[in-house]
């Protein structure tokens, strides 16, 4: 169980960094957000939920 609690947080992780270099942010702010989310995988995977930079999908309809 404790494994794959650790997958699903590294794969939610890696959408959370994935999506920051994604954003239109300055390129100082990728950086702090990544090491957050790198050094804090918790706490910065839910600091990125609330107020992170979310990526710039162009999609349509």
């Amino acid at each position: 169980m404790r494994f794959l609690f650790g997958l699903i947080l590294f794969a939610l992780d890696v959408w959370a960094i994935a999506s920051v270099i994604n954003s239109g942010e300055s390129g100082r702010t990728k950086v702090i957000w990544v090491l957050i989310i790198a050094f804090l995988p918790v706490i910065g995977l839910i600091a990125w939920w609330f107020a992170g930079p979310k990526a710039n999908y162009r999609g349509g309809v």
